[in-house]
């Protein structure tokens, strides 16, 4: 009664290698960001419960996807996990988030994958706004893998792009203000070297999950020429194969800047 089950697990799975295996012969980018979006229906549609589960299934994508990096060899990642117009949402759904989010910190940090593959946990946004608990768990994870820079695992939390680009223009005119810097002298690299992602590379992919098809104010700054690739998919239910059917689409399409 469960052959077919069986079949199409046993077919996946040899899809999947394959796949991989192509893919690893090809140019890989070096920087994914991903828009995770979909928790909250996927619990209603797909689990037919709260949205707190929704967002439990969420975070476990999360450190799935590091595996995914790992195996692919993608040396930087970053996840939109919370946006500062979140906190707009529920009292309750943004402190069970946040609870969440304390609480993976800590375990990541801790990882032996983690240690093993020398990546480096990173929390990019307006950190300040977070609970105190928040800020001490990103402390924690700061410390454990200050040293490594083998990947990057990035976590965007109370970001925003405007806010970031905004900030940036204030240390700059800052910086001219206090004559350490000339007008003439304020270039991009300048200006990048002012934004959270000041020691990392532009995404060379950005993709979104849940069919949602707008970058919703991420990295506006940084994906300048990023490709973009959308999917139908809730992030808790996004799958390795879908993964990799994104990254297969970036090699496959011709990369132009300026046009």
């Amino acid at each position: 009664m469960h052959t077919p089950k069986v079949i199409s697990k046993t077919a996946y799975s040899q899809y999947e290698r394959r796949l991989t295996k192509e893919i690893m012969e090809g140019p890989v980018p070096k920087h994914v960001a991903i828009i995770m979006d979909g928790n909250r229906r996927y619990a209603v549609e797909i689990l037919e419960s709260g949205v707190s589960d929704g967002h439990r299934r969420g975070e476990q994508k999360i450190e799935e996807m590091l595996d995914w990096c790992l195996n692919l060899k993608i040396p930087y990642i970053t996840v939109y996990a919370f946006s500062s117009e979140n906190f707009s949402r529920d009292r309750d759904e943004v402190d069970f988030l946040m609870d969440l989010s304390e609480a993976a910190l800590y375990r990541m940090a801790d990882d032996p994958r983690v240690h093993e593959n020398k990546v480096r946990i990173r929390v990019l946004g307006s950190l300040t706004d977070l609970p105190d608990k928040v800020q001490e768990a990103i402390e924690y994870a700061d410390a454990r893998t200050a040293g490594y820079s083998d990947y990057s695992f990035n976590v965007a939390m109370a970001y925003g792009g405007r806010q970031e680009i905004l900030a940036a223009v204030r240390k700059i005119a800052a910086e001219v203000k206090d004559g350490r810097l000339e007008i003439a002298d304020i270039s991009e690299d300048k200006f990048s070297s002012h934004l959270y992602t000041y020691d990392m590379p532009d995404p060379d992919l950005v993709l979104r999950t849940s069919g949602e098809i707008r970058i919703s104010n991420f990295l506006l700054w940084q994906m300048a020429y990023s490709e973009l690739y959308f999917t139908d998919v809730y992030w808790p239910g996004f799958r390795y194969i879908d993964f990799l059917r994104a990254v297969r689409s970036f090699q496959q399409r011709v990369r132009r800047y300026g046009v």
